[in-house]
């Protein structure tokens, strides 16, 4: 049975960072394509990376872009979201979710119905 946990979120200051967990079961990681997702109070939930299927290429938002890094453990069977720089904005629960898709592209990665699986959400609080 495919499983996947978040762990690693917390509350954290502007400006800080912290490193998300996904661990994945039922599957080996590197055959699937993992993207992260995050869902601010009264708001949609949003794509922010993806990392694709075997040869690992990363895709980010452009919220994130140059301050989250994404990156596989395949012998942890664990995909990593690293964010640094957080601001208050950064503030929302945080999901990892996997898809077979060939890899992760601009047209698929941020689809929420692409991804067939689903964690249950790690929350990030940035705040003074």
């Amino acid at each position: 049975q495919v499983q996947l946990v978040e762990s690693g979120g917390g509350l954290v200051q502007p400006g800080g960072s912290l490193t998300l967990s996904c661990a994945v079961s039922g599957i080996y990681v590197e055959d699937v394509n993992i993207g992260w997702f995050r869902q601010a109070p009264g708001k949609e939930r949003e794509g922010v990376s993806c990392i694709s299927r075997h040869d690992g290429s990363t895709l980010y938002a452009d919220s994130v872009s140059g301050r989250f890094t994404i990156s596989r453990d395949n012998a942890k069977k664990m995909v990593f979201l690293q964010l640094n720089n957080l601001q208050p904005e950064d503030t929302g629960l945080y999901y990892c979710a996997m898809n077979w898709r060939p890899r992760c592209t601009a047209s698929t990665a941020w689809t929420q119905s692409e991804y067939y699986y689903w964690g249950q959400g790690t929350q990030v609080t940035v705040s003074s």
